[in-house]
């Protein structure tokens, strides 16, 4: 039976999904338990990604320390960019152990293959060297590939860089810690906890159950993105969404449970708003990251924060964070609607809790 949805009803389950409604979660490994994964990006204009990510769920409660402790007990481990629970790695070695890929490889699987084969005696020397030597930088590991890497972007000739990443892909080394937001290696032996590989198809199924409920309603099938999916394949059970065109897939275990929104600060990043077109299709929400922009052609400002308020998203808050002067400086809050006076006391709220998570001053630049 497929489920129909008013836009409300799909936008409280994506809410609720993503434990931001008013009953916030008790500590940071539930939450990212629950979300499945937390992106490891560290621009630091306001604070780095898994603490904007945390501390929007949890609050006050949240310690950048706390998830430091989780790193170094080796309860969260980092794959691919993302912090994950470290039992879900059996998710993923099945997929690793193919790397890279099934049959038939795509012309770009085949390239990235035929790269490490030429370098396989740097790829051998990196596996020595962090056997004997311990988890080490990219920077401390000696460049010897016999085929330098090549691309039209930032990853040009950064051979050992790009080997470490592919070799991650293959499940050989890993990321054992980060020293000044610098990745440290080791091998993934060393990191991943010892846990039995799920069958490709049955740890590919159980991602997508996982992802969906994360997100609580979500597309089928959508446009690849690096990382982490924003597809489900067939998670969850069909439904369509009134005013939107296609089918989703949602999670029916949120479907009759009771709403309590509040207001929320949250990540450009953040999950609930990373999927631009569903963010779109289902919140009416205009938004992207302008940090790439230049800053002539920038609406809302280089790292804006989108505003959750109960079931709407309805602004955007421009702010960073000025470590020298001690202040989180606000430099405008962007409406999307003529805001009211609970909206304006929850942002000035979770202002004031989020220069609390800096550890700064807050200064309201944006004038009364």
């Amino acid at each position: 039976m497929v489920q129909r949805l008013s836009r409300s009803d799909a936008r409280r389950v994506a809410v609720r999904a993503q434990l931001l409604g008013h009953d916030r979660p008790r500590d940071a490994l539930e939450v990212v338990r629950h979300l499945a994964c937390v992106q490891m990006d560290l621009t630091a204009h306001v604070a780095p990604n898994a603490d904007l990510v945390l501390w929007s769920r949890l609050g006050a409660a949240y310690s950048p320390g706390s998830l430091d402790d989780l790193l170094e007990a080796r309860e969260l481990v980092e794959v691919r960019g993302f912090l994950r629970p470290a039992e879900d790695v059996a998710l993923y070695l099945a997929e690793m152990s193919e790397w890279p890929g099934s049959e038939p490889l795509e012309d770009w699987q085949r390239r990235l293959e035929g790269w490490v084969a030429d370098n396989h005696a740097c790829r051998d020397d990196v596996l020595t060297r962090l056997r004997s030597e311990g988890p080490l930088p990219a920077r401390d590991i000696p460049d010897t590939c016999a085929r330098p890497w090549r691309s039209s972007g930032w990853t040009n000739s950064k051979n050992v860089q790009r080997l470490l990443g592919l070799m991650e892909a293959r499940g050989e080394v890993a990321v054992s810690s980060r020293e000044n937001r610098e990745r440290v290696w080791d091998l993934a032996s060393r990191v991943y906890p010892e846990v039995e590989p799920l069958p490709l198809a049955e740890a590919a199924a159980e991602r997508d159950r996982r992802r969906l409920a994360a997100l609580g309603i979500a597309r089928a099938s959508a446009a690849e993105t690096p990382g982490e999916p924003n597809h489900v394949g067939r998670a969850g059970v069909e439904a369509v969404v009134e005013g939107v065109r296609g089918r989703w897939r949602v999670d029916q275990t949120l479907l009759d449970a009771s709403f309590h929104g509040r207001t929320a600060l949250l990540s450009p990043l953040d999950r609930l708003v990373f999927d631009r077109k569903r963010v779109s299709e289902i919140f009416a929400f205009d938004y992207q990251l302008e940090m790439y922009k230049p800053p002539a052609k920038r609406r809302w400002g280089y790292f804006a924060l989108p505003v959750l308020h109960g079931d709407r998203l309805v602004g955007k808050v421009d702010a960073h964070s000025d470590l020298d002067a001690g202040l989180l400086r606000v430099h405008a809050v962007h409406w999307d609607v003529e805001p009211t006076a609970a909206m304006r006391d929850g942002v000035d709220r979770e202002l004031r809790s989020l220069a609390g998570l800096v550890g700064v001053d807050l200064a309201r630049d944006d004038g009364p």
